[in-house]
């Protein structure tokens, strides 16, 4: 598997698990070679979903698993997305304008600077597939906060065709502020306990599919002992009796 140091890689695997935060059962599971989580979340969603046999879904992933196209299809599928955005904007961390500073007008398709300018629409753009839309101002090489803004002559604002849906899960974690709190207290403590378990050494197999095999009966193990925990022995048991008959 791929690391993030460029032309390495290292013998493991990537698993991607997903939980109820009721009962903090394991509801699906799989584990992949790829070294990123950005391409996991709807297949993820989706097979919660199934998994749980229930049609409104809300999903709470960390920010690894920020994907535009991905949260698209989550909204497609109407399952809502909470995820928070990664901070890597180099104008911030530079002390300059960030591209949240600038305000969208949607009825205009135009951005409102912070020196109260407007930037427009001047061209779109295939990138990888993705139509990305260009604007900036004309007021740039006069204005008397550039150097608060860009470094360049002019300030380009870049947007997905798609970028309301963007949009919209930030504004949905504003309005759940402890959501990511919520994930926290539900996933972590299973990858805790799996990992205790399974020892420094983790995967005592090689191999995808062995890999996987192998997950599986950590999942069974350990959706089995959370159901003992939660219904006790006897019910347990006559649950089982009534799945085998």
């Amino acid at each position: 598997m791929a690391t993030s140091r460029p032309g390495s890689a290292v013998i493991g695997y990537n698993v991607q698990t997903a939980v109820d935060a009721k009962h903090h059962l394991i509801v699906a599971h799989e584990v992949t070679n790829d070294s990123s989580d950005r391409s996991q979340l709807s297949k993820m969603a989706l097979a919660s979903r199934e998994a749980m046999g229930t049609p409104d879904l809300q999903v709470l992933a960390d920010r690894g698993y920020y994907n535009g196209v991905e949260l698209k299809v989550c909204q497609d599928e109407r399952v809502a997305a909470y995820v928070p955005k990664p901070m890597t904007s180099n104008a911030k961390a530079a002390g300059r304008y960030d591209k949240t500073d600038f305000i969208y007008i949607a009825r205009d398709d135009e951005y409102q600077c912070p020196s109260g300018q407007r930037a427009i629409h001047r061209f779109t753009t295939d990138e990888r597939g993705l139509q990305i839309h260009i604007y900036w101002s004309s007021a740039c090489p006069g204005c008397s906060q550039r150097n608060q803004c860009t470094t360049s002559k002019y300030r380009r604002i870049r947007r997905w065709e798609h970028e309301d849906v963007m949009d919209a899960v930030q504004q949905r974690l504003d309005r759940e502020p402890d959501a990511m709190k919520v994930r926290w207290r539900t996933i972590e403590h299973v990858f805790g306990t799996l990992k205790h378990w399974m020892g420094s050494t983790h995967f005592l197999t090689r191999g995808l599919q062995n890999v996987a095999s192998e997950m599986s009966l950590h999942v069974l193990a350990y959706n089995f002992k959370r159901v003992l925990s939660i219904l006790g022995f006897e019910r347990t048991k006559k649950a089982m009796q009534l799945l085998g008959t």
